[in-house]
C-alpha cells in the first residue's frame, strides 16, 4: 500500500479529523498529517502548536507522522514520495471544491485524491464552528479532544483578559 497524507488547517483538530486520520490509517501503510502554513489567516493556534497537538492525539498511532507544510500540496507530496491525498468529506458543497482541487492535483503531478465520507455523527463538524461555539461559552467537549479541549479553553480565557 502506498502513502497518503491528510492535510488542513486543523485550527483545532476536531474528532472528526481523527476519524478521517483512522480510517486512512486502515487503507494505507503510512499517513502524514500536514498541517498548512497560511500567514493570511490569523489562527486560534499557531502551526507549531497545531502539530505538537496533533502530535500529542497520534502518539499512539505509529504509522503517522505530523509536520507542516507551506506551498503547493502536491509539491510537498513528491517531495515525500507520498501518492495519495485523503480528504475528509462533509456535504456536497465540500465536494464541489474537493473535486476541482483534486483534478488539479492530479494534472500537477499524478497524484490521486482519496474522499472519505465523514461519519454521520461528525458530518456537521467543522474547526470553526467549534471554536465560535467555544468562543461563545457554549460545550464542545465531545467534539475535540481533551487535550485540545483543555488548550483551547486556555487559549479563549487570555484573549477575553483585559492587558
Amino acid at each position: 500500500m502506498p502513502t497518503a497524507v491528510c492535510p488542513g488547517s486543523f485550527d483545532p483538530v476536531t474528532n472528526g479529523h481523527l476519524d478521517i486520520l483512522a480510517r486512512a490509517c486502515e487503507l494505507f501503510e503510512h499517513v502524514t498529517v500536514a498541517v498548512l502554513v497560511n500567514d493570511a489567516k490569523q489562527g486560534l493556534f499557531s502551526v507549531d502548536e497545531r502539530v505538537d497537538m496533533l502530535r500529542m492525539v497520534t502518539v499512539d498511532q505509529p504509522t503517522v507522522t505530523v509536520e507542516s507544510f507551506e506551498g503547493l500540496l502536491v509539491d510537498f507530496c513528491r517531495r515525500r514520495g507520498i501518492g495519495a491525498i485523503v480528504k475528509g468529506l462533509r456535504a456536497v458543497t465540500d465536494f464541489d471544491y474537493e473535486l476541482q482541487m483534486a483534478q488539479m492535483n492530479a494534472r500537477l503531478t499524478g497524484v490521486e485524491t482519496v474522499f472519505l465520507p465523514a461519519a454521520p455523527e461528525w458530518s456537521f463538524l467543522a474547526s470553526s464552528l467549534v471554536k465560535e461555539v467555544a468562543a461563545g461559552g457554549g460545550d464542545v467537549s465531545g467534539l475535540v479532544p481533551p487535550l485540545v479541549l483543555d488548550q483551547m479553553t486556555r487559549r479563549l480565557h487570555e484573549r477575553r483578559e483585559p492587558a
